[in-house]
């Protein structure tokens, strides 16, 4: 038998708002969450482009071992599900530039 349990999600304590730029675009998370949390629930899936053929890349492990969601902050190449939001971080995408 499943018993059905109220949704209790309006009774969630989140962390406060901060806003950072993915290409420029303002984005609004909460922080200490990841990027790539933030950007996926955004709907932004498209981080970076192979190198090899130049598909979309994105999310996949969540945990920073693949790297394919690997992102530009501050000039540095990071997995963007380790990096933590903070307020007017600006995270740039790994995209190829128009050919």
């Amino acid at each position: 038998m499943i018993r059905l349990v109220p949704n209790h999600a309006d009774q969630i304590l989140r962390a406060t708002k901060v806003r950072f730029t993915f290409d420029g675009v303002p984005v609004t998370a909460h922080a200490g969450e990841t990027v790539a949390v933030a950007l996926l629930r955004e709907g932004q899936v498209h981080l970076r482009d192979a190198s090899e053929d130049g598909a979309a890349r994105g999310a996949f492990c969540l945990m920073g071992l693949c790297q394919e969601c690997a992102v530009r902050v501050d000039g540095k190449i990071v997995e963007s599900c380790r990096q933590p939001v903070t307020e007017g971080l600006a995270v740039q995408s790994l995209r190829r530039a128009a050919e």
